[in-house]
């Protein structure tokens, strides 16, 4: 039986050794703890590494993925992410990224029963329907589901906005939220519009007495 697995380890083995040539404290610095500035919600797609699209190291990105980047209010395990990253390490951007030719995106867009899987693709469903008349002009279906990601993304950076944990961290200081979209076809990243810095680019119905 082949264990494509230990390939794995064995590079873990090569990494190491090479990190500890470049460096050789470089795994006693690591283990001193972490103070990332960002705060990376991504989707789990497995070609979309945050370190490495953004040439950045470890240390310097706290990373949370899910199916399509969605951020849900009921999400325990994300709200528990963001609590840690805003209100632990401090960090000062959370960036929302997700990417072009998502499954999860293109899934929601299909009316097939996926059994569990429709919980989670709800939300998407709901941007589509938020946006329908601007998605359904757009004839050509690759395009349509490009502009759905980037409205995906955009909504969830705004459910994002909505938390009681962001909004306590602007009342107490200052905290950037980013939507962004990422290309595989040329590996560029793209901002969408504006990021989001205060409470005023809430919708007055979601804004907290904090």
């Amino acid at each position: 039986m082949k264990e494509s697995h230990q390939r794995l380890l064995r590079n873990n083995h090569i990494w190491s050794e090479k990190k500890q040539e470049e460096d050789a404290d470089y795994f006693k610095k690591l283990s001193q703890g972490q103070s990332p500035e960002y705060l990376w919600i991504g989707c789990s797609d497995s070609r979309v590494p945050a370190n490495e699209v953004t040439l950045t190291h470890p240390g310097e990105i706290f990373v949370h993925r899910n199916i399509a980047n969605v951020v849900i209010q009921t999400d325990m395990n994300l709200l528990s992410v963001l609590y840690f990253a805003v209100d632990i390490l401090h960090v000062e951007h959370v960036i929302v990224c997700g990417h072009y030719g998502c499954g999860g995106v293109s899934a929601a867009m299909q009316h097939e029963d996926l059994g569990f899987v429709n919980n989670w693709l709800r939300s998407i469903k709901e941007v589509y329907a938020s946006h329908k008349m601007e998605l359904e002009a757009i004839m050509d279906l690759d395009k349509r589901e490009r502009r759905l990601v980037e409205w995906n993304v955009i909504e969830q950076t705004n459910n994002l906005a909505k938390t009681r944990i962001v909004q306590r961290a602007w009342k107490n200081g200052s905290l950037q939220l980013h939507p962004w979209v990422f290309d595989c076809s040329n590996g560029l990243i793209t901002e969408l519009g504006n990021k989001i810095t205060s409470l005023a680019d809430v919708e007055p119905i979601f804004r907290y007495r904090l």
